[in-house]
């Protein structure tokens, strides 16, 4: 449930990285995202690789000695409420809303958005079949996925490319992405291979009626700490309609202060586990309680933050089901 889970089978275990990881064009990568965070990159990921460094925060920092995800699972199974858990993992729904922003061109009035986030596809057998069906029904005019494609956080994430290729088959080609915290670089060129346009401080341009929006994304900023909003706007006109792929909410701030006009994002998975009435008992991410889960605004900034499509470390939810969002934005406020 929590980010700083190795599991990628359910019940906690840690299973070691693949040694057949192909080596990426580096170059490439460096170039594209800059020499210092490219450095810093690598350095945390061989950092948690030898589990020098773990991605939990705060009370969770237990996780570094004892395995949380690993007793939540065996709890669930203990308890019979591990079925339900699972169920309720594939029991993803369309969620569609309108989103008004001030500086849409006219003629993205009504475009939509769908939004994939948190898909953690080696965790959850049946979750593509599921994904695929539900985008396939429906109508989108471009779809963005916000991080976390794997659920090993050390970069495990061969098991799931199979399935990565059949949800990009789905979305269409130059679908644009950002990375999670899950994501390593090494899978940069598979999921470019795959179809899907992965934005590493970058940004592109849909156009409509001679008209343009700007689809920008950054690195992730939760435990990477590798975004560059500065980069990821470079070359976006003042004042003109930037939608942002920030992984998780936390750069809420900075996105403001670079003038985009929605952040989507993901990462908190809205609690995952949570009370009834969906109240998270684990709330994962430095943001405001209010940009855990659902619509939020900022001075000006719209932001939403899904509950994720898939489900992180443990393959249960409760009282926080997983959704596929559809952003109908609107150019009238």
């Amino acid at each position: 449930m929590t980010a700083g889970s190795f599991s990628s089978d359910g019940a906690g275990g840690h299973r070691p990285l693949p040694q057949d990881h192909e080596a990426p064009d580096f170059r490439n990568l460096a170039s594209r995202l800059g020499p210092s965070l490219f450095r810093k990159r690598l350095q945390r990921q061989a950092d948690i690789a030898a589990q020098l460094v773990h991605q939990s925060e705060g009370p969770l920092v237990i996780e570094r000695l004892v395995p949380v995800d690993k007793i939540i699972a065996g709890f669930l199974r203990a308890t019979g409420l591990h079925r339900r858990g699972f169920a309720n993992c594939l029991a993803v729904r369309v969620v569609e809303r309108e989103q008004p922003l001030a500086n849409l061109p006219d003629v993205f009035d009504g475009f939509r958005l769908l939004q994939l986030t948190d898909l953690h596809l080696d965790l959850l057998p049946g979750l593509a079949d599921r994904v695929v069906e539900l985008v396939a029904r429906t109508p989108h005019d471009l779809a963005v996925i916000t991080g976390d494609f794997a659920d090993h956080p050390a970069g495990f994430f061969h098991d799931c490319l199979d399935d990565i290729r059949r949800v990009s088959a789905s979305l269409g080609r130059g679908t644009p992405v950002s990375l999670g915290n899950h994501d390593i670089l090494e899978i940069v060129p598979h999921l470019e291979e795959a179809g899907l346009r992965v934005l590493l401080n970058e940004n592109i341009i849909v156009q409509r009626g001679g008209e343009k929006l700007w689809i920008a994304g950054i690195d992730d900023p939760h435990f990477y700490g590798t975004q560059d909003l500065e980069s990821a706007h470079r070359g976006i006109p003042q004042g003109a309609c930037a939608i942002l792929l920030s992984h998780s909410p936390e750069t809420f701030d900075e996105a403001r202060h670079y003038g985009f006009s929605f952040m989507l994002s993901g990462h908190t998975h809205g609690g995952q586990i949570c009370l009834p009435g969906g109240f998270p008992v684990i709330r994962n991410g430095r943001c405001p309680a209010r940009m855990i889960s659902g619509p939020w605004e900022h001075h000006g900034l719209h932001g939403y933050t899904s509950r994720g499509t898939g489900a992180c470390g443990v393959a249960a939810r409760f009282n926080c089901p997983p959704e596929i969002t559809v952003h109908v934005l609107r150019s009238k406020m």
